[in-house]
């Protein structure tokens, strides 16, 4: 699994960033009509296909289906309305999020392709109902992943780097950091940098 793992809320900022090294992207689109999410995951995929990049679909699983993408991101409450049956027959690979025991015990009964662990630090994305999960939690998890890839996310920096690597993450996912960055290309060449093993 890709180490450096970008998280973008529109297609515009994948065409932006992708090109600057970033080898797997999520995009996660809120609060728009279904119409324009399937112009941006058909957008996003063509582009992605050209520069080599996996592309990875929030939520919208269906729209993913339709449209011949290869792999989304799931979060505990779209894993009971996701068909998993029709994602493993189209070859469907998912990640699923989670954040307390019981919601990685579900998580690993569906042999996700990774499992997502946040917020590892205080975040500014959103509210959330868990703290900050810390380093120690991420060693716990790896543990209990075992072969599952983990990937750390909420409030990294490029300084905090080394740190969630040492506790076990397989990959850091980055969104704040990078779309409010004053300059976010140079951010991400800085990320992409970082993260070389």
């Amino acid at each position: 699994m890709e180490r450096f793992y970008l998280i973008t809320g529109g297609v515009d900022w994948i065409e932006k960033l992708v090109p600057h090294g970033v080898k797997l992207v999520q995009l996660r689109i809120k609060d728009q009509p279904e119409t324009e999410v399937c112009r941006q995951v058909a957008r996003a995929r063509d582009f992605c296909r050209q520069h080599g990049t996996q592309l990875i679909v929030n939520d919208y699983w269906q729209v993913a289906l339709e449209l011949g993408c290869d792999f989304v991101h799931l979060g505990q409450e779209d894993m009971d309305s996701a068909d998993f049956a029709a994602l493993r027959k189209a070859g469907v690979r998912f990640g699923l999020s989670t954040h307390d025991e019981a919601e990685l015990d579900r998580a690993l009964s569906y042999k996700p392709e990774y499992v997502a662990l946040g917020p590892v630090y205080p975040t500014k994305l959103k509210k959330m109902k868990w703290a900050p999960q810390g380093l120690e939690r991420v060693q716990r998890w790896k543990q209990m992943v075992g072969q599952t890839p983990l990937v750390a996310i909420g409030g990294l920096t490029p300084e905090r780097l080394a740190g969630v690597f040492e506790a076990g993450a397989d990959s850091a996912a980055v969104v704040t950091d990078i779309l409010q960055a004053p300059d976010p290309v140079a951010r991400t060449q800085e990320w992409v940098e970082a993260c070389k093993p």
